[in-house]
């Protein structure tokens, strides 16, 4: 499964805006979300939360096999 940054940098390319539009809508400089857009840098959890929230988009942890599943109780 691809990464949290790598599926929001697919999803900045996928959008109909450009880079300019998507900063604009999520407050994100548009030197920063360049610079992530381009695999030069991460974002804060702060600013992926409001490039998702500009793309329309959601975050959704999952727990991966056994690991974090809670037991039945009885």
């Amino acid at each position: 499964m691809a990464s949290i940054a790598e599926q929001l940098r697919r999803a900045i390319e996928r959008s109909d805006m450009s880079r300019y539009r998507v900063a604009q809508l999520s407050g994100i400089s548009e030197a920063v979300l360049s610079r992530f857009a381009n695999g030069q840098t991460d974002l804060t959890l702060a600013n992926a939360d409001k490039l998702c929230a500009a793309l329309g988009l959601r975050v959704v942890l999952e727990a991966k096999g056994k690991q974090g599943a809670k037991k039945p109780k009885g």
